[in-house]
């Protein structure tokens, strides 16, 4: 488990205040509320196709708020709430953490202290008991798996206990700013929802405009998001390619990598956690390791954990550099 080097632990033995409004168990209007949040987008998601032929096609506005809505949220997850604050990849200089910390908010995937929590637990007991979402929960029999991948997708948000804050994330409670954002949740949820038929409305001058936008920029957008973010618990811990050593069973999904913005390079991930790229071969996309660099070159991040050629061949498997060593033989 790694924290962020930009935050520490309190030496104050007070408790420090949750980051959360709920507690540590989750309440029966907190589940009603995360039923709400995944049926609502998902139904979104499924009439998206019938409805664009019925409205003779969906406009481009509609489609620029969605990618710019999805990017903008999934970024925010992978670079912020995920590399940086989780595992500390980088350190950052306060403008950019705060923007991070929104912008992945604006992911609607629940709170950033609660999320970080999660998925520190997660890779310290990855694919084992302990683990809050591994698909092999239950077995390795085909039945068993199939159950697992349901629990790892979606099922293992509504388990009543929640991740404890202050063990999984005393450095992000111990900063005022990162716990009020956390605390904050449901206002940038109202804000990354509102923004599409805003901006939809005032450019066609219409309530129609505002509909479609609402529709296409905030419902069938945090569906996508959610069940792509979803799949890299699920379906990168049950199938794919693991050239690298890990002692999970993360592995690496190619076709996910563009909408996941490089976070289905999974194996590497949890082979090397810290790392800040985690699509290290050859064709592997990872647009947040690029953005994470054009931070770099601004100067608003710094201390970036690059990972050398050298370290990416230790973390390889026997098979996988031996195959290697043939390949580069074969071309001389």
């Amino acid at each position: 488990m790694t924290t962020s080097p930009d935050l520490l632990p309190s030496s104050d033995k007070n408790p420090l205040p949750s980051a959360t409004l709920g507690g540590e168990k989750k309440r029966s209007i907190e589940q009603i509320a995360l039923l709400l949040f995944i049926t609502v987008p998902f139904v979104a998601l499924v009439l998206a196709v019938p409805l664009a032929w019925g409205w003779g096609g969906v406009s481009w506005l509609d489609l620029g708020l969605l990618v710019f809505m999805y990017y903008l949220g999934c970024h925010g997850v992978t670079i912020g709430f995920h590399r940086y604050f989780t595992h500390g990849s980088f350190k950052a200089k306060r403008p950019l953490r705060i923007a991070l910390a929104v912008a992945g908010s604006m992911a609607v995937e629940g709170p950033l202290v609660r999320w970080v929590a999660d998925h520190r637990r997660h890779h310290k007991f990855s694919d084992a008991e302990g683990d809050p979402h591994s698909p092999w929960r239950f077995g390795e029999t085909l039945p068993a798996l199939m159950k697992g991948l349901w629990w790892a997708h979606i099922a293992w948000m509504f388990d009543e206990e929640q991740t404890s804050q202050e063990k999984y994330a005393p450095d992000l409670l111990a900063d005022p700013a990162i716990r009020r954002i956390s605390r904050d949740f449901v206002w940038w949820t109202i804000l990354s929802l509102a923004i599409p038929p805003l901006v939809g409305g005032l450019v066609t001058m219409s309530w129609w405009g505002a509909f479609t936008a609402f529709f296409w920029g905030s419902l069938v957008r945090v569906a996508l998001l959610h069940h792509v973010t979803w799949s890299i618990n699920s379906i990168c811990h049950a199938v794919g390619k693991r050239p690298f050593k890990s002692r999970d069973r993360s592995g690496n999904v190619w076709w996910l990598a563009v909408l996941s913005c490089g976070e289905s390079w999974h194996n590497l991930h949890h082979a090397d956690p810290t790392s800040a790229r985690h699509g290290v071969m050859r064709g592997q996309i990872d647009s947040s390791a690029r953005i994470i660099r054009w931070c770099e070159q601004s100067g608003l991040a710094y201390d970036v954990r690059w990972p050398s050629a050298a370290r990416i061949d230790s973390k390889r498997n026997e098979g996988d550099r031996s195959r290697r060593k043939e390949k580069a033989a074969e071309a001389a």
